[in-house]
């Protein structure tokens, strides 16, 4: 009798898309922020994009080359994280900054993990870190977009913080990216689209991203002004890098939940951390640290929202 039954190995179902197809895709999403900082703050901003790209690539060849491990950099995962450091970098910072955030994002955050797929934080914000604990003057000091007269000045989350006046932004501004800030973060129009690319093509779920944002502007909104429900949610959705974070490294397949439900619990997480450290921690900010505790969060999130096996009782 002929057998039909063909046994084969997983997996068994097969689709045209790559890892290099994808992180080349998230690159193109994350293009039009990039031309919005450069004319929101300058060429100097550019020159922060090109070196810490231009790094991001010649630290992983060189590390793959001396450890003779397949050499991987066209499949744009160095090239991505390079270009979201750049992005999480004020466009005063002096060159050599870059150089050193790219080295060690590479180095430090993926490849000593064991390269793509098996480093367990996101490796643009481990440099972020890294550099903001060493250089920390640099990583604070923001210049004003080209369109006002003044050279320097902090970022409305910053004001907020010290207690200083806020200068008057309204919402258009803000979405514009007429503010202090880092050079990927300001233009909430332009990560808005980038993101809606990424949304339609399904590289990434609604899940996280809403969900962070709306357990950011919902624990503002109770705990961020003078009194309980009197916080100014939209100012800090719009404020600082929330949603870069949001959708482009809160979304990080490596180092984010598998699950649905754990997707959910990791937007809740990044959301309460991110209002807490604004609030009543000593930085402003708290995107970076708040993804960062999340994804050493996720092995433990994995474990316990499994989805159950199918057959199973």
């Amino acid at each position: 009798m002929k057998n039909n039954l063909n046994v084969n190995v997983s997996p068994h179902i097969h689709t045209n898309e790559s890892t290099a197809k994808i992180m080349w895709w998230v690159v193109a999403s994350l293009i039009p922020a990039g031309c919005a900082g450069v004319f929101i703050f300058g060429l100097n901003a550019l020159w922060v994009i090109i070196l810490s790209v231009l790094t991001a690539l010649l630290a992983e060849l060189t590390w793959q080359v001396l450890t003779k491990r397949k050499v991987t950099i066209s499949d744009g995962s160095a090239f991505l994280t390079g270009l979201i450091l750049a992005y999480n970098l004020p466009a005063g910072v002096p060159l050599w900054l870059p150089v050193v955030g790219a080295i060690f994002s590479i180095i430090i955050g993926k490849q000593i993990f064991g390269g793509l797929g098996q480093n367990i934080f996101n490796p643009a914000l481990v440099g972020r870190v890294f550099l903001m604990a060493s250089w920390p003057s640099y990583m604070t000091t923001f210049i004003k977009p080209l369109a006002y007269d003044t050279v320097t000045a902090a970022t409305p989350l910053a004001a907020l913080k010290e207690g200083k006046a806020i200068e008057h932004l309204s919402t258009l501004e803000l979405l514009l990216g007429l503010r202090g800030g880092c050079i990927g973060e300001v233009c909430i129009l332009a990560l808005l689209l980038g993101a809606a690319i990424l949304l339609i093509k399904k590289y990434i779920s609604w899940h996280i991203p809403v969900i962070y944002i709306a357990s950011t502007g919902l624990f503002t909104y109770l705990f961020a002004g003078k009194q309980l429900f009197s916080g100014d949610w939209l100012f800090h959705i719009l404020s600082g890098g929330l949603i870069l974070g949001a959708f482009f490294m809160a979304t990080d397949y490596v180092a984010t939940p598998l699950t649905r439900k754990g997707q959910v619990i990791f937007g809740i997480g990044c959301g309460l951390l991110t209002g807490v450290i604004r609030i009543w921690g000593g930085y402003p900010e708290g995107v970076a640290y708040s993804i960062l505790m999340m994804n050493a969060a996720t092995p433990f999130i994995d474990r316990y929202t499994k989805n159950k096996v199918y057959g199973a009782v």
